[in-house]
């Protein structure tokens, strides 16, 4: 089933045009942001809007069609975050003024994982960087989330 237009605005507009996962701004993307099943279609997921997040293109293709995670601090396998279900300030903080995606529970630490959300498998660090312009900016972060002073 094709997700129509209006359906794509309204999640666009509820997720304030953030990823609903890493909270980067569609607004400093080179393309929209993609409608993410957070329950995929290829596990039974519905194309109703409390299925629907919106997802940068890198946390999209890194989400694939996971739906669970391994926490690297308690090795347990745990569902990832759902941005429909949970809170992101409850389980993410920004540290280093911004830059870096700390998880603090272990939905966040397994989502964090998988989603590789601070390049740290990719050791580019093309998305830390893309964080600093966008805070130069004043795109980022968003003024919601909790910031650590660490």
């Amino acid at each position: 089933m094709v997700i129509s237009r209006a359906v794509r605005e309204q999640v666009r507009e509820r997720a304030h045009y953030l990823c609903e996962y890493c909270h980067s701004p569609e607004e400093a993307s080179a393309a929209r942001f993609e409608i993410d099943h957070i329950q995929p279609r290829s596990k039974r997921g519905l194309d109703t809007l409390d299925n629907l997040a919106l997802a940068c293109q890198r946390c999209n293709a890194n989400r694939y069609n996971f739906t669970q995670g391994i926490d690297p601090e308690s090795q347990a396998i745990t569902d990832l975050f759902h941005p429909r279900l949970q809170i992101w300030v409850e389980h993410f903080i920004w540290e280093k003024g911004g830059l870096i995606i700390r998880g603090q529970t272990e939905i966040g630490r397994a989502t964090c994982n998988r989603l590789d959300l601070n390049d740290a498998m990719h050791n580019e660090g093309a998305i830390v960087k893309a964080r600093s312009l966008w805070m130069k900016g004043g795109w980022h972060p968003p003024s919601d989330d909790v910031i650590s002073t660490d």
